[in-house]
């Protein structure tokens, strides 16, 4: 099946093969035209299966067709249960609205961070993606309403309900419209989550996916894998010590997002590293060129996203770095399966704060694997 099969709008299949999404994922295959015909959906589909995109695109050509937004009253709105999806999910939405013939402004709220700009960028949004203690914290300051809500999505529901939100969903579905479509998705069915879609949700369609086949990339024995315990300030600094001593060549450094990308990339030439950054904001021409040099050894370092990743085909390339973690150990598996590739060893190397070191911990136990890790707290990185 083509994602053309699924009636995508022109602009979106444009983008779409931009970024080499060659064909829908099985849960974007059920997902994508019960959600287009206004069903509740119930998606059980593990991390890194593709859900994401399987609400972003019908949301976007729903919202295509509407016709009037009042400020401050978003339409959309992405419940999710940390900091990291929340940009992540907005990363997927802005990728599609690029091309879009109408324009759609997503913004990503959570809490560690001032919430000033957050009330000030408020203005004109149409599509909310919010943890949600600091969603709470935007209405009651007024910097956002609820009532114009017609779609409502709950991402990783199973990890929203473990993590203790009950009380603030219960509060957060009480401002909001009773008639609207409820889209739940969570990598379990657990007894929370069934309690949740009986009360969400209305004759919900149920699509639960099974665990894909292990894929060639996840073939990982050939890897070495290592990873370095840094503060997140000092994370720059290790990435050009390990790049200029060990004298790396052709190496791929995944960030979560775009600007990360591009802040990386101008930092490492900063410090006499070519590098370059290949996302979805760059022109299709800046892109085909970057990954021509880099595929060539004549680009040092390429930087990119999760987003990107399965558009990067590159035979014996010999090192992957994992500046920030993806969000599923699927994705990490996929990631440093750009390496170790036809029978030739790789490098696999992930920067681990002490944030991410419960993750990691959770990726190390999925993957069946242990890493080795290093500290970098006796690495002299002045000059780095």
């Amino acid at each position: 099946m083509s994602f053309k099969s699924l009636n995508i709008t022109s602009a979106l299949l444009h983008t779409l093969k931009k970024l080499n999404f060659e064909k829908p994922t099985p849960i974007q295959e059920k997902a994508i035209p019960e959600i287009m015909n206004g069903q509740d959906v119930l998606g059980i589909a593990k991390t890194g299966s593709g859900k994401t995109a399987s609400y972003v695109l019908p949301i976007l050509m729903q919202q295509q067709n509407k016709r009037y937004y009042e400020n401050r009253h978003v339409d959309v709105l992405v419940l999710v249960p940390t900091r990291e999806l929340a940009l992540q999910v907005e990363e997927v939405f802005k990728t599609f609205t690029q091309d879009l013939p109408v324009p759609l402004k997503t913004m990503a709220v959570f809490g560690g961070v001032s919430i000033n700009p957050q009330m000030m960028r408020m203005r004109d949004v149409n599509i909310l993606v919010a943890t949600p203690g600091r969603l709470i914290d935007l209405i009651e300051s007024n910097a956002v309403h609820l009532s114009n809500i017609d779609t409502l999505v709950i991402d990783e529901a199973d990890k929203l309900l473990n993590m203790g939100f009950q009380k603030q969903m219960k509060q957060l579905l009480q401002l909001m419209p009773r008639k609207r479509q409820n889209l739940l998705f969570s990598a379990t069915l657990s007894e929370e989550v069934v309690k949740v879609k009986e009360l969400l949700l209305n004759n919900p369609v149920v699509l639960k996916m099974e665990a894909d086949a292990p894929k060639p990339e996840e073939q990982i024995d050939l890897i070495n894998q290592s990873a370095y315990h840094v503060t997140d300030e000092k994370k720059g600094p290790l990435l050009r010590y390990l790049i200029k001593s060990g004298d790396l060549k052709q190496v791929l450094v995944f960030t979560s997002s775009t600007y990360k990308a591009d802040n990386v990339a101008d930092k490492l030439r900063k410090n006499g590293i070519d590098a370059a950054a290949m996302h979805s904001k760059k022109s299709q021409g800046a892109r085909k060129k970057a990954l021509s040099k880099f595929k060539e050894g004549t680009l040092r370092v390429l930087v990119g996203t999760d987003l990107l990743s399965r558009g990067l085909d590159i035979e014996f390339l010999p090192h992957v770095i994992n500046y920030e973690l993806p969000r599923s150990p699927k994705d990490y598996i996929h990631r440093i399966g750009r390496t170790g590739r036809a029978n030739n060893p790789g490098e696999a190397i992930s920067l681990i704060t002490p944030d991410e070191q419960h993750h990691f911990n959770v990726i190390q136990k999925k993957m069946k694997k242990q890493v080795t890790m290093i500290e970098s707290a006796d690495i002299n990185l002045h000059g780095f």
